[in-house]
């Protein structure tokens, strides 16, 4: 029997962390939850000794990771080896991402996610796929080249995926009116990315069911006094969630704090946006044949554009409370709490409820990462 009590520590619980909890698990699931919990006596112990257990990580925007991008190669054994990469810093649930690129590309993809859930690759819950249906005048590194109209054949594409979620980051106003409901009617989550929308359009998208945006302040019309842009929209909606690279660089620290305050840790999402270099011990990679620079937490192209980052999300939760001055409690839920409810798997991720998946990451009081099980398996 693989069954498991968690106790004399704390529980990263519903944003607060509450001592004097135990834990059990079950066949890779969380059975119980409480303070005076019976332990039963053939259930392994794990003490705690004072440390944290939260959920495990859940990273929404991955494009790479262990020196493996899936643009490169969107096959089964790709997606392993960034999974595999990005576990080691706490992330056990993860969307491998493709960046835009062509239609039997993005098909391909779909396909090696498909596969790789049934065969059981672990942490692997969906696909993000974000482009080719972007604003060239946004396109940040992306290869507009590879942009494309949203018709009702892709929107058939994009939704094939038989396992797992599918999150599509769009711009909305190169959609027809009318893509985006049917996208998110046929279980597709959207947000808006890479996009010069006006803050009407972001309102108008939203009513189709827009949920969200992605690597909020990049690649986006700005906030000013007279149009608030997709910024100005994203900060004001009063239920949309907003990825977040947490690197320093690609957003200051004070909009950092901002996105924090008015979406609160229940809607923002910390996102690595991650690439090959993360978890290898290379610095460099080539994107559609250009050098890609990793500095720091960040990558650039050789002229300074951001290209991802080499940001994990541990990294993102120390950076976030360091830099930005949020709770543990906080930062532990944007990387938990917020992209298990934004992709409708609050039940199964990022929650420590009965039923749910038994994936834990363990901090000590400095949040420095101390061990992760995923599935109930201790890693």
């Amino acid at each position: 029997m693989n069954a498991t009590a968690f106790h004399n520590g704390c529980l990263g619980l519903g944003g607060q962390i509450l001592t004097g909890q135990t834990l059990l698990v079950s066949g890779g699931k969380i059975e119980a939850i409480g303070a005076d919990l019976a332990i039963p006596a053939d259930y392994e112990l794990v003490d705690l000794k004072g440390d944290v257990l939260a959920p495990g990580f859940f990273d929404i925007q991955v494009n790479g990771g262990g020196g493996a991008l899936f643009n490169d190669a969107p096959t089964v054994e790709t997606i392993a080896t960034i999974a595999k990469a990005h576990v080691k810093f706490g992330t056990t649930s993860l969307l491998p991402t493709l960046i835009s690129d062509d239609l039997d590309k993005v098909a391909q993809a779909i396909e090696a996610v498909d596969t790789a859930i049934e065969a059981g690759v672990p942490g692997i819950v969906g696909i993000h796929l974000e482009g080719p249906f972007l604003n060239a005048s946004r396109k940040g590194v992306h290869d507009a080249s590879k942009f494309k109209v949203l018709d009702p054949a892709a929107i058939e594409l994009l939704t094939r995926l038989k396992h797992g979620k599918t999150l599509i980051t769009l711009a909305p106003e190169t959609a027809p009116p009318g893509a985006i409901a049917e996208l998110v009617g046929r279980g597709a989550v959207v947000f808006a990315g890479h996009t010069e929308a006006s803050y009407e359009q972001i309102v108008a998208a939203e009513a189709e069911g827009l949920r969200g945006f992605t690597h909020i302040f990049n690649a986006m019309s700005q906030l000013s006094s007279r149009a608030p842009g997709v910024v100005g929209a994203a900060l004001s909606s009063p239920h949309a969630y907003s990825g977040l690279i947490a690197d320093q660089v690609h957003v200051h620290p004070a909009n950092m704090a901002l996105v924090a305050r008015l979406l609160g840790p229940q809607r923002t999402i910390l996102v690595s946006d991650a690439m090959p270099t993360l978890g290898s011990d290379q610095d460099w990679f080539e994107l559609k044949g250009e050098k890609i620079l990793a500095r720091g937490l960040t990558c650039y192209t050789p002229d300074g554009v951001l290209a991802g980052s080499n940001l994990s999300m541990l990294d993102a939760v120390g950076v976030m409370m360091g830099s930005v001055g949020v709770s543990l409690a906080d930062a532990l839920m944007m990387a938990t709490h917020a992209p298990a409810d934004a992709m409708g798997l609050q039940d199964l991720l990022g929650h420590l409820v009965v039923g749910a998946r038994a994936d834990f990451v363990r901090l000590d009081a400095q949040a420095n990462l101390v061990q992760v099980w995923q599935n109930g398996r201790q890693l």
